[in-house]
């Protein structure tokens, strides 16, 4: 968050950029274990699984066929 400071001898605001700002401290999630899943949400990380998978492997046959490499191939 950038720091703006007002002081009574000028008249603005001094904008200090997020890099020169004072660090903040961040969270830490050591100690919190694994998050409880429904069975709702299990089955659908499944088929997003699944999904991705059949995604990249249609992807990678699009590219070995751009390249060549399935001519030989008959389907």
């Amino acid at each position: 968050m950038t720091t703006m400071d007002v002081s009574p001898t000028t008249n603005g605001f001094h904008v200090i950029h997020p890099l020169d700002d004072v660090a903040e401290k961040k969270c830490s999630s050591d100690g919190l274990g694994q998050i409880a899943m429904t069975p709702s949400v299990r089955l659908s990380l499944k088929i997003l699984r699944g999904y991705l998978i059949f995604m990249s492997l249609m992807l990678i046959y699009h590219v070995l066929d751009l390249a060549g490499a399935l001519s030989h191939v008959k389907f």
